[in-house]
């Protein structure tokens, strides 16, 4: 695979640097696609992340949050293996990183049927939602602007 350098846009793009690292960070991530996920939309603002964590107790799972960065892990407890005649199911150990956009928040987690379910909620504070203006007649008068009479 081709190594991509960033470095220009680091050069270049001022306040943009996050955006920046985020880019450098997917293209050096080596991600291995294993578990298997999806992403689901659940109406406005609310997202649900699936795992499949077949195997996986819940004292083997952990999840954080730092940064914008949702961190789903797995560490398999070390037991004395059987000898395989075939062995098709991946008991290793993994950890899968998620970009969260800004106010993004973890809601809850539930492990189900070997599934891992992590429900995610966009909660805009109200001071950046937008806002409607009303416009009226009276104080329209630009300042520094003589009336007229």
């Amino acid at each position: 695979m081709r190594a991509i350098d960033f470095s220009p846009l680091y050069r270049s793009a001022i306040g943009f640097d996050r955006m920046a690292s985020m880019l450098d960070s997917a293209a050096r991530s080596e991600q291995n696609g294993f578990p298997p996920y999806n992403i689901e939309t659940q109406g406005e603002g609310r997202y649900r992340i699936t795992m499949a964590v077949a195997g996986y107790a819940e004292s083997e799972l952990s999840i954080e949050t730092e940064n914008n960065t949702l961190t789903v892990s797995g560490k398999k407890e070390q037991k004395e293996e059987p000898e395989y005649l075939y062995k098709g199911i991946a008991f290793r150990n993994f950890e899968r990183k998620f970009q969260l956009a800004d106010h993004v928040k973890v809601i809850n987690a539930g492990l189900e049927n070997g599934l891992l379910h992590v429900n995610l909620e966009r909660e805009i504070p109200e001071a950046m939602k937008p806002r409607k203006i009303e416009i009226s007649r009276k104080n329209a008068a630009i300042e520094g602007e003589k009336s007229v009479n």
